[in-house]
């Protein structure tokens, strides 16, 4: 089926359409260590030129490492390499995708998924009273 979708869909990743016809007259830039391809060209109504993530796999913003992301949002205009790259500092975690709608998402004490029982209130809450 994944074949089939391709061509007509752009949340599976990019469509035969976008690869054969969309980045026609941009270049490509860079590749990041995920795979992402990065490309430029054209230019939009500020003048500033047009910039385009062409994922690999789903499409997912959460997926473009830090340094691409500054330079396709034109925070900076220097295209990231692994020398231009600040040093990882010991409490800096590597990125992680957005898990949301995976088994693997953020489900906390009391959520459906995880039985939906909650602890009981402490007692700790007083309620707002207006005449007080």
């Amino acid at each position: 089926m994944g074949i089939n979708l391709n061509p007509f869909t752009w949340w599976t990743g990019a469509s035969w359409g976008t690869i054969l016809y969309g980045l026609r007259g941009m270049s490509r830039v860079g590749e990041d260590a995920v795979g992402n391809t990065y490309w430029q060209g054209g230019s939009d109504t500020a003048g500033r030129p047009r910039r385009y993530v062409i994922y690999v796999g789903a499409n997912d913003a959460s997926r473009v490492p830090a340094e691409w992301f500054g330079w396709l949002h034109h925070q900076h205009d220097q295209v990231p390499d692994d020398r231009a790259l600040p040093p990882v500092r010991a409490w800096q975690k590597p990125a992680v995708p957005n898990m949301t709608g995976t088994a693997l998402a953020y489900r906390p004490a009391g959520a459906l998924e995880k039985g939906g029982r909650r602890a009981a209130a402490t007692g700790d809450y007083e309620a707002w009273d207006p005449e007080a």
